[in-house]
């Protein structure tokens, strides 16, 4: 058990560079609260002991303000950034070393019973507000853009932004096994569409431009308002 407690801790400062000190980490971090209250309550849960793991849950979720229920599957070093308005459902599962930033919601899209909420791959980033819906699959090594709503399942090494989710990069080759962190850097599919909205007016214009140009050296006229 202790060498759980240490790892999550270890967690933090590999992944946190506002972490300053061992005590700061264990006393202060929302995210590491909501872990530890999580497995405890999932003991419960395991043991058929309903309402009590959710009582833990909901304790949890008022002290820290990330609610994580009681049945939900969570592999090792997850990582809840901040974590205010976090929610994972009943039959989600996490892998590995995922990241989650605040605002985050792994949720069903209905009432069906049985699995209904999300897995979720090794080393996957999902940023500040985004919904991963239904039993879908997240793949390893992805990442989810901030605002992001995805309702489809996601193949490994693919980065997906938008309304609804859309995959915009597959890695040529697997991507480096390290925690990738730089969500910052995540394409903007809708400002690329801009742009490039924008080129093509140039290059009408221009060509209008060389149009009338023409048509006054010959001396003949020709409508070309649109």
């Amino acid at each position: 058990m202790f060498g759980r407690l240490r790892e999550d801790v270890r967690m933090v400062f590999e992944r946190d560079p506002a972490a300053k000190s061992t005590l700061e980490v264990i006393l202060t971090y929302p995210g590491l609260h909501a872990l530890w209250f999580y497995r405890v309550a999932h003991r419960f849960y395991v043991g058929r002991h309903y309402v009590l793991a959710r009582m833990i849950s909901q304790f949890a979720r008022f002290v820290t303000g990330i609610e994580i229920h009681p049945g939900a599957k969570i592999g090792h070093r997850l990582f809840i950034d901040h974590g205010t308005g976090v929610v994972i459902g009943e039959t989600a599962e996490v892998g590995d070393d995922v990241t989650l930033y605040q605002g985050v919601t792994l949720g069903g899209t209905g009432k069906e019973h049985g699995k209904r909420h999300p897995t979720i791959g090794d080393r996957v980033m999902i940023s500040s507000g985004a919904k991963v819906l239904g039993a879908i699959t997240i793949g390893d090594d992805c990442k989810i853009g901030a605002g992001a709503v995805v309702v489809k399942p996601v193949p490994p090494h693919c980065t997906v932004v938008g309304v609804p989710g859309r995959i915009v990069r597959v890695a040529g080759q697997p991507v480096s096994k390290e925690i990738d962190l730089q969500h910052g850097d995540l394409p903007d599919p809708v400002s690329e569409a801009i742009l490039s909205l924008t080129a093509t007016i140039d290059r009408l214009e221009a060509r209008i431009a060389r149009l009338e140009g023409k048509t006054q050296r010959d001396g003949i006229e020709i409508d070309t308002s649109l």
